[in-house]
């Protein structure tokens, strides 16, 4: 009996994500008119006409999609935040921004390629390819820190009373280069 509800169970959790295990799907792909903005998504996020936005059926919200236009080879990157397309044979609803960016708006429903992004920002390197940089830290003693500072500062203020006035006139830099010179020789 345990069995059978073990099998049954693998058995449900197989077919229930059936994307999940797919590396991509080809499909017919729809989006969703300027009028949803402002609608909640199943996500609870609102539904922008201008966000590069999707809905798909299985796909747990957040995931990042690159969908192609199988007819003209254009691909935009979406991220899942609604539930859906319900029937009718299609896979994915975009979002107006992402179906311009793929030019679906003519054709109002297109067929496409969905490929999950395992990495979705494109940019950014892998940790393995970046140089290993080894910092040095400077040693900290808090017992004696305060004594430093305070013997660096005295030391900075006896260094000011010893400079002496400054020169108020040219006669008297005149002068004071002529004595250099003099006891130079």
């Amino acid at each position: 009996m345990k069995k059978r509800y073990l099998i049954i169970a693998l058995l449900t959790t197989f077919f229930m994500n059936p994307c999940c295990a797919q590396k991509h799907q080809h499909g017919k792909a729809s989006y969703y008119s300027k009028r949803a903005t402002g609608a909640r998504s199943a996500s609870g996020q609102k539904i922008h006409h201008d966000s590069l936005t999707c809905a798909h059926r299985y796909y747990p919200f957040g995931t990042m999609l690159k969908v192609t236009n199988l007819r003209n080879d254009k691909s935009v990157i979406v991220k899942v935040i609604d539930r859906g397309p319900f029937g009718r044979g299609r896979i994915i609803d975009l979002s107006w921004a992402a179906a311009k960016k793929i030019d679906m708006i003519a054709q109002g429903v297109g067929t496409v390629k969905v490929e999950r992004l395992e990495n979705p920002i494109p940019y950014r390197v892998k940790d393995d390819k970046l140089p290993k940089i080894d910092f040095e830290i400077a040693e900290y003693d808090p017992q004696n820190y305060f004594e430093k500072k305070e013997e660096s500062i005295a030391e900075k203020h006896k260094e000011k009373k010893h400079k002496g006035p400054k020169i108020q006139n040219k006669n008297d830099s005149i002068q004071n280069k002529l004595k250099r010179k003099n006891t130079n020789r």
